[in-house]
């Protein structure tokens, strides 16, 4: 039942017009989806030696349909959902897991934890200072922890927005597009009784002109534990460097990246690719 709700939620998000972040990267710019056209992100990511604690597996992660996928309400509102469709991992090793586990082979998958979320613009850039926006949501629990990836638990989460443009001329993109994200994250403790971690996210990200139909992009992102000693388990630090290229061919945008783990509980190296399509202005958003 819980699968045809996310089915359910995902085809009805994919039905209105829609506007993707900046793939491969994962932190967010303060730019908002124009009201009225379509912009749609998929892609797949391969992870060598992912962790996954609550369930004591490690293995290579691959993720199949990440969709990330916004919609703008106005000026400088958008509602956003991201996750993947599936999520497969082959087994490579197990330690103790701490809740039971339903996996009978050398493999298992599962959903993703689907993400909503809202972004608002609140002040744009000027000559002197960047453009500000803030971002805040939560992570549904779609994930059936008995299959070893995900912790079926609710998050919640917000983030300030900066972001910077440099080089900027009329009819070009910006020569380098800096933005950063600095945030909380409220997590639940997925075995421990009344009890979270709040934990520090985190983003550098950029995005620079090589031509008009190739950019090079790069960032750092993650989350990092508040407390002191180990983390609940299921809510460690996780960190992670990707490097790659977004090509403009045809009224496309397809986009690759290298990933290296950044902490012990992150996985060792990784590599992202999709594509992204952006339509005309398909309506008038009411007033």
């Amino acid at each position: 039942m819980k699968r045809i709700l996310v089915l359910q939620i995902l085809l009805f998000c994919l039905s209105f017009p829609l506007i993707a972040q900046q793939r491969p990267l994962l932190t967010d710019d303060v730019d908002i989806a124009p009201a009225g056209t379509i912009n749609v992100s998929a892609g797949a990511d391969f992870f060598q030696n992912a962790k996954f604690p609550l369930s004591g597996l490690t293995g290579d992660l691959t993720r199949v349909g990440d969709i990330r996928i916004r919609q703008g309400f106005a000026s400088n509102v958008e509602i956003q959902m991201e996750g993947s469709i599936q999520n497969y991992v082959a087994i490579n090793s197990r330690n103790a897991s701490a809740v039971p586990l339903n996996i009978s082979n050398n493999s298992t998958n599962d959903f993703d934890d689907y993400i909503i979320s809202a972004k608002i613009k609140l002040f744009n850039e000027t000559r002197n200072f960047p453009a500000l926006g803030m971002k805040f949501g939560y992570q549904m629990p779609n994930t059936d922890q008995a299959k070893g990836i995900g912790t079926n638990q609710i998050n919640i989460f917000s983030k300030l927005l900066l972001q910077k443009k440099f080089g900027k001329r009329k009819g070009k993109d910006a020569v380098a597009n800096i933005f950063g994200n600095i945030g909380l994250g409220i997590m639940t403790a997925p075995i421990e009784r009344f009890s979270q971690n709040d934990v520090m996210l985190y983003g550098v990200a950029g995005i620079f002109r090589v031509s008009d139909h190739l950019n090079l992009v790069g960032e750092v992102n993650g989350r990092a534990n508040s407390r002191n000693g180990n983390p609940p388990i299921g809510t460690e630090s996780i960190s992670q460097f990707r490097f790659g290229t977004q090509v403009k061919v045809s009224g496309l945008r397809f986009d690759t990246a290298a990933i290296i783990g950044l902490t012990k509980n992150s996985p060792r190296t990784g590599i992202t690719f999709g594509v992204t399509y952006q339509s005309p202005n398909l309506f008038t958003p009411a007033p």
